[in-house]
């Protein structure tokens, strides 16, 4: 859980963050968000410019299908080919987070500049 992982660190639970599959139209969408924050649907699907029904967020085997990742595991790049990214921006009130590193058990440290970097500048009010 976000509480185990930000004890284990030492560190908020907002700085441990979670990669979300969507898919917006068929078409998939990474969110990177605060690990207890909720993606508020409306907004996401708003900001996609979709309709609420539109917008679902992927199975277990369409994760593991198309990051390369299972559930739990997703980082927030690095996925079998690239893919839309939208971080929330309070994933950006921190300089230092901790994401999916690839397997259940491991998190990966990461600063917030080299996370924009590699994903790119899109970013959104996303959280409920």
């Amino acid at each position: 859980t976000v509480a185990a992982a930000a004890a284990v660190m030492g560190v908020d639970p907002d700085q441990i963050i979670k990669s979300v599959l969507f898919l917006a139209d068929d078409a998939p969408v990474l969110v990177v968000n605060n690990g207890l924050a909720r993606v508020a649907w409306k907004r996401l699907a708003d900001y996609l410019e979709v309709s609420r029904r539109r917008l679902k967020t992927a199975v277990p085997d369409q994760v593991l299908a198309i990051t390369g990742y299972p559930v739990g595991a997703v980082p927030p790049f690095g996925h079998k080919a690239p893919l839309r990214t939208v971080v929330d921006t309070a994933v950006y009130n921190h300089p230092i987070v901790y994401g999916g590193g690839g397997e259940v058990h491991a998190l990966m440290h990461l600063s917030t500049t080299e996370l924009r970097r590699i994903v790119g500048h899109e970013t959104a009010p996303l959280s409920e």
